[in-house]
């Protein structure tokens, strides 16, 4: 089976790349993927017309183009979309997705996965990956986390392994939040036992993805 994957940002395509092969299987053995990373996640755009310059690479503006492209292009088996769920309510954001989906004449074998409410809760998801990756992060800072909860995950993580914590790289300022999500990703990412994650939105994904492989 070929998968095309859509993720909104180039740390979630390295996350992604090192997890599909724990997750599938090495590439070109029964499956084969490519991964496409945004710049951004952006809004669902009214009437499902994009919203912008296709050059901007938005995520979610360009989504029902993108969509209805894939469905057109022989050789893809099936899509997935991966996204941060932020703040939105997740189970109406995912029906605002699977609406854009059946609206735009997406392939058949289209799936939506949510971090909530970013990616980095699936590094709290197996805390041995993150202690392996960084064996002095505060383990305070790691028990005050709460799986899958909305409370600014990426900045609970960099309170945990950062030197001076979120604050440090807030008042740093961009693009430091953007290089370390990419850090944390070629650090944890190759620690992550799937087996035992225990985050709710990486075992969706997990179940999710395999099942959809078998279809």
């Amino acid at each position: 089976m070929h998968l095309e994957i859509l993720v909104e940002d180039s740390s979630g395509q390295k996350l992604l790349q090192i997890l599909l092969p724990k997750l599938l299987g090495s590439e070109h053995e029964a499956h084969t993927w490519r991964i496409h990373p945004y710049r951004g996640i952006g809004k669902i755009p009214k009437g499902l017309k994009p919203g912008t310059n296709p050059r901007k690479r938005i995520l979610l503006d360009q989504l029902p183009r993108v969509l209805q492209g894939l469905g057109k292009t022989p050789g893809i088996d099936a899509v997935m979309i991966v996204l941060d769920s932020d703040r939105n309510d997740c189970v109406a954001f995912l029906q605002e997705l699977k609406a854009l989906a059946a609206g735009c004449a997406a392939p058949s074998n289209t799936l939506f996965r949510l971090a909530i409410e970013e990616m980095e809760a699936w590094y709290f998801g197996d805390e041995n990956a993150i202690l392996k990756a960084y064996p002095k992060a505060r383990k305070d800072a790691l028990a005050q986390y709460a799986q899958d909860s909305v409370c600014g995950t990426w900045e609970c993580l960099a309170d945990a392994v950062y030197p001076g914590g979120s604050n440090a790289v807030k008042k740093a300022g961009w693009p430091l939040p953007g290089i370390l999500k990419h850090e944390w990703a070629g650090a944890i990412g190759p620690h992550l036992d799937p087996e035992v994650n225990l985050s709710p939105s990486f075992a969706k994904l997990r179940d999710g993805l395999r099942k959809l492989v078998k279809s």
